[in-house]
């Protein structure tokens, strides 16, 4: 299947003759956006206090400075990101099954949830400057003498609240899924689960080699619905584990306001700590990947029209990421002096490098699809697609350097890690893929809408991709320099690299500007309105759907 089309030609804008699933994901989309613009200021601001620290809003305070450097992974990772992936894949779960969306009324209530979460997070911080770092290491965030009890309790509960709104979007998903109707009408659960697991791949692959018939021919589910289920299982951990986490934290900051005396020992910290990291991590290394892979998938067919490369491989390497990514955590603790050795020998390097092969495998069978399609006309989604595999490019093998625990006594909590793994990541690798799937859903979700200007969507490319490699290097540079993370400099240390980074950031801020100005022309003002007001076909807008949603057909 072919996905051609242009962005400069098509009708304008309507709200009102959109349905109540193209609605829900552009609310999503709209909220994703302002959230990565205050993600995006928030983290221009620590860039430009590290310059000059008496610069406002931080005025030399490191509590103003650590208050926003907790919140900002929060805003930038849920606020935006969440938010994003969220609404892209409940759109795109109907589209590839051509089955309805379990419920319209609960993918609302996901992004409504997800928002006044992370809002009341921001407020936790701007407020009260609630700042325990967003690592909430314990007992540190229960610590009531050195932070805002009220602010730690809203802190927790926008963070409660947007977990909330995770699981019903992965109950939203694999209700989907697993309904009897259309093309699944007479699939079993067990056959949905052995697709969706990637199983079906590695018997394909073990067939092949053994000389037997394939396994599956035509397997359930498509490879990428197998990577959105693949990845929503790391997603529900995570959940469990980040509101877990959370509850404890609320327990011991209520009781404080009661005026009850809980021994925060009485939890032993490196066991929070495994358990914490053990759940963020698949956030990091988990879904991300998973979910990024599953993308490109996706992305690389639709573009070219072309059946996957080495599918049965792709389908047998997210099987495989199942057990790496569950199993990796400790990379984050290798500097711990009381992690047992073997933990950080198996988990934090020995099972950690098959992120390189997982992560490999899915950027080269990405590309050989691109390759094998030639000639391409470079597109804005191509564009798109190629700088995020370029980003994953840079931030994987950066990360898998920092997972030996020789060169991790050198990079460990320095700029190295936030910069040229973390921030190219998830700028460069995440959201330039995320970038490629706006513009490839743009006209199946505002029904074929003309693009305002291609000179600003080109122009928010370069800055945005400019701005992101070059911040993550001048970070990581500063990095091998000895500056650390986490840290407030005051005295103008690593300067050089400091003002470099920060000019890296007012691009991708600009980008931000001038990509939010293109979309907003394209709808304009009363269609951006239009998309927060109900659909013609909106059966409920707050809670489940009595009646299933409509469903965007497929173009071909």
């Amino acid at each position: 299947m072919s996905f051609k089309m242009n962005l400069m030609e098509g009708t304008n804008f309507n709200a009102s003759s959109l349905t109540a699933l193209q609605k829900v994901t552009l609310r999503a989309v709209v909220m994703s956006f302002l959230f990565y613009g205050l993600a995006a200021i928030e983290g221009t601001l620590m860039r430009v206090a590290l310059v000059n620290p008496s610069i406002p809003p931080i005025h030399g305070a490191p509590e103003h400075f650590f208050s926003i450097m907790t919140v900002h992974p929060i805003i930038g990772i849920f606020g935006s990101t969440y938010q994003l992936v969220f609404a892209a894949f409940m759109f795109l779960i109907p589209f590839l099954t051509k089955k309805p969306l379990y419920s319209v009324g609960l993918a609302n209530f996901v992004w409504i949830m997800i928002t006044i979460g992370s809002a009341l997070a921001w407020i936790a911080a701007f407020i009260w400057s609630y700042a325990p770092l967003y690592t909430l290491y314990w007992p540190l965030p229960a610590d009531t003498a050195q932070f805002n009890v009220i602010g730690g309790i809203v802190f927790i509960i926008g963070v409660a609240l947007i977990m909330i709104g995770t699981l019903g979007f992965i109950y939203n998903i694999y209700a989907t899924i697993f309904a009897k109707v259309g093309v699944h009408a007479n699939k079993t659960t067990k056959e949905l689960l052995i697709s969706g697991f990637g199983i079906d791949g590695m018997l394909n692959l073990v067939h092949k080699l053994t000389g037997k018939p394939p396994y599956s021919k035509e397997p359930a589910l498509s490879l990428p619905v197998v990577a959105i289920f693949r990845g929503t299982v790391d997603t529900f951990l995570d959940a469990l584990v980040i509101l877990g986490a959370g509850i404890l934290v609320l327990v011991y900051l209520l009781a404080d306001v009661s005026g009850a005396s809980w021994d925060v020992h009485a939890v032993d910290a490196l066991l929070y700590k495994n358990f914490f990291w053990w759940g963020l991590d698949l956030v990091a290394d988990g879904l991300v990947l998973i979910y990024v892979a599953g993308s490109w998938y996706l992305l690389a067919t639709l573009i070219t029209g072309q059946k996957l490369f080495m599918e049965n491989v792709a389908r047998a390497a997210l099987l495989l990421e199942l057990f790496v990514s569950w199993m990796v955590w400790s990379h984050h603790l290798l500097a711990d002096q009381g992690q047992p050795e073997m933990m950080k020998l198996i988990s934090g390097e020995m099972v950690t490098m098959f992120e390189l092969l997982t992560q490999g495998l899915a950027l080269f069978i990405t590309l050989m699809t691109l390759w094998k399609a030639r000639p391409l006309k470079m597109t804005m989604e191509l564009k798109y697609l190629l700088a995020g595999l370029l980003g994953f490019g840079l931030a994987v093998p950066a990360a898998i350097i920092q997972a030996d625990m020789g060169m991790n006594r050198i990079l460990h909590n320095t700029q190295w890690i936030i910069g040229a793994h973390v921030h190219v990541a998830l700028l460069t690798g995440l959201y330039m893929t995320l970038y490629s799937v706006v513009y490839v859903l743009w006209p199946l979700l505002t029904n074929n809408t003309k693009l305002f200007s291609m000179k600003f969507a080109n122009a928010h490319f370069y800055l945005h991709l400019i701005g992101s490699v070059g911040m993550g290097a001048f970070m990581g540079m500063a990095g091998l320099e000895g500056m650390l993370r986490r840290h407030f400099y005051m005295d103008g240390e690593y300067q050089t690299f400091m003002i470099l980074a920060a000019i890296a950031a007012i691009m991708m801020v600009v980008a931000w500007v001038i990509f939010m100005a293109n979309i907003i022309m394209s709808v304009g003002l009363k269609g951006l309105v239009g998309i927060f007001l109900p659909a013609s076909d909106d059966t409920a807008t707050f809670g489940i759907d009595p009646q299933p949603s409509v469903v965007v057909s497929q173009k071909k």
